[in-house]
């Protein structure tokens, strides 16, 4: 089986979006650029990023450090899903585009979906509607605490969210309640995941998410690059909450990671020295940290992070790799709003192997599974177009 990259990477800056798709009016997202607005804004410095090609993708401002020539191929890529999911993100980017969107609860749950969780679990429950979970907890924990009424709520993503004290509804007790409701939101009510978010504190003022959040997804409708990579005994390795994403299919080895710093340094490691010829990481840190709770400081300063992690990512690829860098969907966190944005999502490749190449605007996030899968000579139907001989 013939490889140009024997190792292939891509990292997920999970809503670093690079402006408004061509249909971002219907989801009323006209104007949204994530890193036109944290850039012009906060001015983060990102030179490794700018000596990549960032800023030559079409919505990136102009960025110090910029080269005559830069280090990678460049270009951007669009959307066919249609939703601004991060689960549908990622399924595209392996070759998935959905038919449709999950279903949203922006008004929370209706009793037909409450009434059975109820019935099942023995309780009543506390909130019900569309929150940041910080605040949530900090707002009805206490509540929670003196009544034992989990507290369910979703967000701008399609999700159905549990939060308890852990020295009220135990761990495992929790991730029951939660494995009910998967089992009964399917079909029209079936969002894409179910998650338990334990908690503990004394009170509003130092309740703190813990870090047994469990997720149970919905696995994607039809099989993803990953399944196809290990179907041809390519082995895939996922980091931070792609295992999660993709419901554990398609990939032979993971790490669960609590941020960005985690991610990459797992990514650096993996990188260097993984079996796993296809690396996967998502980093989430701009998308739940920053992007969801509008702050554009924050935001720039993992976006400086990261680009400060660039040259040692770059180091750790073997000669014969190849690094992705993507995103998912948008979240501008100069908007009012605190939901992803319908965006273009940035497409940098680099490696000693690739060359300095315009990529141009590509119609689908699954032209990247079509790469890949190219790249390793796997023969499998996906929805995308390579670029593997553009770069």
């Amino acid at each position: 089986m013939s490889r140009r990259f024997g190792i292939f990477a891509v990292v997920v800056c999970d809503s670093v979006g690079c402006g408004e798709a061509p249909d971002a009016v219907e989801f009323g997202d006209q104007g949204a650029n994530t890193l036109a607005h944290v850039i012009e804004s906060q001015h983060p410095r990102l030179p490794n990023l700018a000596r990549l090609g960032l800023d030559r993708i079409p919505g990136v401002p102009p960025l110090a450090g910029r080269t005559a020539e830069p280090g990678a191929a460049w270009g951007r890529m669009v959307q066919q899903s249609p939703a601004k999911d991060t689960m549908l993100g990622h399924w595209e980017l392996m070759g998935v585009i959905a038919e449709h969107g999950f279903p949203l609860y922006p008004e929370g749950f209706p009793e037909e979906i409450l009434a059975p969780f109820r019935a099942r679990i023995g309780r009543d429950i506390l909130g019900n509607r569309a929150a940041s979970g910080t605040e949530i907890i900090k707002e009805l924990g206490g509540e929670h605490v003196r009544t034992g009424r989990p507290i369910v709520y979703t967000s701008g993503d399609s999700v159905f969210q549990i939060a308890a004290h852990e020295d009220v509804i135990g761990v495992e007790d929790l991730y029951a309640m939660c494995r009910i409701a998967r089992q009964q939101l399917r079909g029209e009510h079936g969002v894409g995941r179910v998650i338990a978010r334990p908690f503990v504190g004394h009170n509003s003022d130092d309740f703190k998410r813990t870090v047994r959040r469990k997720d149970l997804p919905l696995p994607p409708p039809a099989p993803t690059a990953l399944d196809h990579l290990q179907a041809a005994g390519i082995g895939t390795y996922a980091i931070g909450k792609i295992h999660d994403i993709f419901a554990g299919h398609g990939i032979t080895q993971y790490e669960k990671t609590p941020d960005n710093a985690a991610g990459i340094e797992a990514t650096r490691v993996a990188l260097a020295t993984t079996p796993q010829p296809f690396v996967f990481t998502n980093l989430v840190d701009f998308d739940a940290e920053f992007g969801h709770r509008n702050n554009p400081a924050g935001y720039a300063a993992a976006l400086e992070q990261f680009d400060r992690a660039v040259p040692e990512l770059l180091a750790a690829l073997p000669e014969d790799g190849c690094l992705v860098i993507t995103a998912d969907h948008g979240n501008d966190p100069t908007t009012p709003g605190t939901d992803h944005s319908r965006e273009c999502v940035p497409l940098l490749v680099a490696g000693a192997q690739v060359g300095c190449h315009d990529l141009g605007t590509r119609a689908t996030f699954a032209d990247l599974a079509a790469t890949i899968l190219d790249n390793f000579g796997v023969d499998a139907p996906t929805a995308g177009r390579s670029f593997l001989s553009e770069i």
